[in-house]
């Protein structure tokens, strides 16, 4: 019976998945597998014959067979390894290299031999090109196939470089790159228009003889593309459907990249739930938005045409489960986000008491709080409470460096005026000249330089924080030690972070705090900031009284927005709140036009806040509540 439930729950998935707690316990399992077809070939004096992927995917699994290596034995003496791509053109030694990466977590820690390593040489005349890949796949068919396949997935759905278009049967060759995956690799190269727009990639073909193959993905970010990978239908437009056709192939996931397959995601389409109070809240809003019908039009009729009959039978009569949820989402919806005062608050999201709230904002970048809360920000400090704002980092990485020697220039300029003396500025001002003109993509800057952009990016924030109506002994710079810290270093300890969130905490001692909760920000500083929070409050609830009375609030950026049935509170704003917001915005100025760093939407920041927030009010206003210009999104989190 568990075996046909099973089956009936995973009816949308056309290939094998396994899914685990997190990365790190999958990444470990795989290893293991690697190890064991390892021992099981060199027991029967053969070679392994393997195909690696690269990139943050596969780190944690050599990380493993390296212990492994090194712990328990394991020897690589007979493995001969195959990498699925290499960018083009790309020397083995450049910091962006897929030889450099091989050898740095794996080939250099094992005892490989050198003569048994293959990776496409991304130095290659382009002439040369076509006649080594015709010898790669010469070498490995010689060499009786690959026993296992490793592969991760990008956005575009691609396996190696195999963007949409290529065919099923496709061999090694030079291809060009979606615009996706160059956005997606241009932090590693310091900007989208230094990496390189072709790669030569192992091809599907290839892939697909491999005797054993395993596609793994970490991360929400992921959910949608390995939704469509194994519940899709196989197209050219998302390479990966193709392993569909292969008996050999497996998925392994961490919980967040499963999130989005239909046994999770809506679940009642495959199987008999539970019915939480926020299964039910994201059941009828999926029904509301599918059908496009607000929530009180909806019908028995509709509840049992679209996979919820048994919630209309368990919790009925519709038209109550209806109204329920109506009222629980409209209960989300206040003017007042640090509480009214003096009113009634069991069914508002935030309290009455105490009237004025110290509220604390944490901000990874300098402008994270004004883009993404920056109307509730206003909106706090207008209502007379005691708001303070902690910019994490300095943001330095995210200044163009033309803008960096333009301040320079500016000081320099204003120093001559008021006969001050520059000689210091003049000498900084040639070594940046000279550092700049060789400066390699994603290369760090001085400490100068760094300093510079720093400072240009506090004058910014400051400027925001005072329009938003801040005193300037509430705007607090922290830069945090880990930011600089990442750019030289490979193993980096948040410990004396942490340290100073504590002091900075235990100094405020706020009712309210508020973190960036979206981990989609291409930087990934937004998760190490939020963690860093978190484990300063979970540390300080262990010995100091305040922080029993703290809630803890998430906000999203510019990058992702959450879910309705996800929202706590929602924060309208009126059209003229709407422009506050952007004018605060709009003191970034070093970030208007073309951040360094966009992401994968190339329109500026200003631009995307109001548009997600806009559509954030349009969906409430969808399913039956009132018409806003724009709305606010938070989620409380219990710590």
């Amino acid at each position: 019976m568990k075996r046909l439930n099973l089956l009936e729950e995973t009816r949308f998935e056309k290939v094998p998945v396994r899914i685990y707690a997190d990365q790190f316990t999958a990444s470990k399992a795989i290893a293991g597998r690697i190890a064991t077809l390892i021992k099981k070939k060199q027991q029967a004096g053969e070679n392994a014959i393997l195909g690696l992927a690269t990139g943050a995917t596969p780190i944690h699994v050599y990380a493993e067979l390296v212990r492994l290596h090194q712990e328990e034995g394991l020897s690589f003496n007979n493995v001969i390894t195959f990498n699925l791509d290499e960018y083009y053109p790309m020397q083995p030694d450049a910091e962006q290299s897929y030889v450099r990466f091989m050898n740095h977590h794996l080939f250099s820690h094992v005892d490989i031999k050198p003569e048994n390593i293959n990776i496409p040489d991304g130095t290659l005349a382009k002439d040369d090109i076509a006649a080594f890949c015709i010898a790669y796949e010469r070498k490995i068919s010689e060499l009786g196939g690959l026993d296992f396949q490793l592969l991760g997935i990008g956005r575009t759905g691609h396996i190696g470089f195999n963007e949409p278009g290529s065919a099923p049967n496709s061999g090694t060759r030079l291809v060009t790159l979606d615009d996706l995956t160059r956005i997606d690799a241009s932090r590693d190269f310091g900007g989208k228009a230094n990496v390189p727009e072709k790669a030569i990639t192992m091809g599907i073909g290839t892939i697909f003889k491999a005797r054993e193959i395993i596609l793994m993905a970490w991360s929400e970010k992921k959910s949608e593309i390995v939704k469509k990978a194994i519940e899709g239908n196989i197209s050219s437009d998302v390479p990966a459907t193709y392993l569909q056709l292969s008996d050999h192939v497996e998925f392994i996931l961490d919980q967040d990249a499963a999130t989005a397959l239909t046994r999770f995601d809506t679940p009642w389409l495959v199987k008999d739930c539970i019915w939480t109070e926020q299964l039910i809240k994201k059941a009828v809003i999926w029904l509301a938005t599918t059908l496009k019908k607000p929530i009180l039009k909806l019908t028995e009729e509709d509840y049992n045409n679209n996979g919820m009959s048994q919630l209309a039978t368990q919790k009925g009569p519709v038209y109550d489960i209806n109204i329920h949820v109506f009222n629980v989402i409209q209960h989300t919806i206040t003017g007042w986000p640090g509480g009214k005062p003096n009113a009634d608050d069991s069914q508002r999201p935030e309290r009455a008491l105490p009237a004025k709230k110290s509220s604390i904002i944490f901000s990874p970048h300098p402008d994270d709080d004004v883009i993404s809360m920056g109307g509730t920000f206003i909106r706090l400090a207008d209502h007379g409470h005691d708001v303070h704002v902690a910019y994490q980092t300095s943001g330095n990485t995210a200044v163009w460096d033309d803008e960096a020697l333009r301040y320079l220039e500016f000081s320099i300029d204003l120093n001559k005026r008021l006969n001050i003396d520059s000689s210091t500025l003049l000498a900084l001002y040639d070594e940046m000249r000279e550092f700049l003109k060789t400066k390699q993509p994603n290369q760090a800057d001085t400490l100068p330089i760094r300093t510079i952009k720093g400072t240009i990016r506090k004058g910014e924030a400051t400027a925001g924080a005072r329009y938003a109506g801040l005193k300037d002994e509430n705007i607090h710079f922290q830069d945090l030690p880990f930011y600089d810290r990442g750019k030289t270093q490979k193993n980096v300890s948040y410990e004396d972070d942490i340290v100073q969130t504590m002091e900075l905490l235990n100094k405020v001692k706020p009712q309210q705090v508020f973190a960036a909760g979206d981990f989609a920000d291409p930087h990934g500083t937004h998760k190490v900031c939020f963690d860093i929070i978190l484990q300063a409050l979970k540390r300080l609830k262990e010995t100091e009284e305040w922080v029993k009375d703290c809630w803890f609030w998430l906000y999203r950026g510019a990058w992702h927005e959450f879910e309705i049935h996800e929202i706590e509170m929602a924060v309208p704003l009126s059209p003229q709140e709407v422009e506050r917001k952007r004018m605060a915005i709009f003191k970034h100025q070093s970030q208007k036009d073309k951040p360094v760093f966009p992401g994968d939407d190339e329109r500026e920041f200003w631009v995307r806040a109001e548009h997600r927030t806009s559509e954030t009010a349009k969906q409430y206003n969808l399913l039956g509540l009132a018409e806003y210009e724009a709305m606010e999104a938070f989620v409380r989190m219990k710590f």
